[in-house]
């Protein structure tokens, strides 16, 4: 190999399955060997690793079923990236919580969902149980 040179990528991503976002950092070395052939190497944290696009795993589920965004979309668009986990700051005196008591409210159940799983349920055990208990009498 006698030419080359490096590039730092950025790829985000996005899980299918678990819909969590994230962004990876690579490094590329571009090189051309003696006959004139490009080779690219993948390095991640100075890891070779496989190009983004041959198969990324989810980091917060494990999936395997990934897809990735254009250079700099999570830029444009913060709001898909999880927000940062809370630093303790411990010069910061707490001070005690408020206890607040709200009464639980239990949400209604869905009214049309009840029916069309409900009337079917009914109508099944009631022809089961005409069959079963009054059948045999009615066809003797």
């Amino acid at each position: 190999m006698r030419d080359g040179f490096e590039t730092r990528e950025s790829w985000p991503f996005e899980c299918l399955r678990c819909l969590f976002v994230w962004e990876a950092d690579y490094v590329v070395r571009h090189l051309t060997d003696d006959h004139g052939n490009e080779v690219e190497i993948w390095l991640s944290s100075g890891v070779t690793v496989q190009p983004p696009w041959s198969g990324t795993d989810c980091p917060a589920c494990g999936a395997y079923h990934t897809t990735s965004f254009p250079a700099g979309y999570l830029t444009r668009h913060p709001e898909l990236m999880a927000p940062p986990e809370p630093v303790a700051l411990a010069d910061v005196p707490v001070q005690p919580v408020k206890e607040i008591s709200v009464p639980l409210e239990r949400a209604a159940p869905p009214r049309r969902l009840l029916i069309a799983v409900g009337v079917p349920v009914v109508l099944f055990v009631g022809y089961e149980l005409y069959e079963n208990l009054l059948g045999p009498t009615l066809h003797h």
